[in-house]
């Protein structure tokens, strides 16, 4: 920002506002990492309240409404691939049933590939924030920076399932290789601390990865210029540009589909080296003491 924001200095704003630290801490510690604390220690208090139920209802919603719906083909294609069955308490899907489940999975990966469609068109013709808020970032690196991005929370997300996993297998068991012992060693050195560290440094750095993708996939394009994205209307146009395709991709192919993944292969995740580099940062973050206020 130009103007004066309470006298501090430029590099400050610059990291704070331009960069975004300053919404990443605060969106970490009261929209996150707090609501998880208090649960953690009140847990029928926290759901003891319409609000909790309204959120219940929202979330079944969105659920069977099938938008996410393509999560359940990567959970039975995992399943088959890696021989553990699915368990489910509900009867086996047959006749209307059958083909409305199905029939939504189709529907979610029509959407899915329609906003991957209207990213990768975008980021390559430089229609995204990213060419208003960092205009010497050549498109094709936008492109890369999303998809690295993507892998970043993907990682964490499946990093969090695996952990908790192995947590329960015996030490003998739980690393394989060099890397999968170096990360057992450090996660549950002593007396257990670094595993719930290593969970608020990992939300810090989602959340941070999270703002970046939203500026990635954000577009820039104002309806009625005739520049619309696949030549669409002006109020489909709109609504795009609220977000809604990179909220999608994010939750299927940044979060649940790693996480289904993680749930499936936790040993293949835990002697991976890129989980021990992110363990080590999301320790250090966690050290710096960004997020400790948390705890207050």
């Amino acid at each position: 920002p130009d103007g004066d924001v309470l006298g501090m200095p430029s590099i400050v704003k610059f990291i704070f506002l331009d960069i975004g630290l300053g919404m990443v801490i605060f969106t970490c510690i009261l929209g996150q990492l707090t609501t998880q604390v208090t649960s953690s220690h009140c847990m029928i208090d926290f759901v003891n309240n319409y609000f909790a139920l309204m959120t219940l209802y929202t979330a079944m919603f969105v659920e069977y409404s099938g938008i996410m719906h393509s999560s359940y083909l990567i959970q039975n294609i995992l399943s088959a691939a890696s021989g553990k069955p699915i368990i489910s308490n509900e009867p086996p899907r047959e006749g209307f049933t059958f083909a409305f489940f199905w029939g939504r999975v189709l529907m979610s990966i029509a959407i899915l590939s329609f906003c991957m469609a209207v990213t990768l068109v975008a980021l390559f013709n430089g229609d995204t924030q990213v060419a208003v808020k960092y205009p010497g970032i050549p498109n094709g690196v936008s492109v890369f920076l999303f998809f690295f991005f993507m892998a970043v929370v993907g990682m964490l997300e499946a990093m969090q399932i695996a952990f908790f996993t192995v947590a329960k297998l015996p030490p003998s068991e739980r690393g394989t290789s060099f890397f999968g012992q170096k990360t057992c060693e450090l996660l549950f050195k002593g007396n257990g601390q670094n595993l719930p560290g290593f969970m608020i440094g990992r939300q810090l750095t989602v959340v941070f990865s999270f703002f970046l993708v939203a500026s990635i996939t954000g577009l820039n394009i104002t309806p009625g210029e005739g520049k619309n994205i696949f030549g669409i209307r002006d109020g489909a146009q709109e609504f795009l540009n609220y977000g809604f395709h990179g909220a999608v991709i994010t939750t299927i192919l940044a979060s649940i589909s790693w996480q289904l993944a993680a749930s499936a292969y936790p040993l293949a995740f835990l002697n991976n080296p890129v989980t021990y580099i992110l363990l080590v940062v999301a320790l250090f973050l966690e050290f710096t003491g960004l997020c400790s206020g948390a705890w207050v």
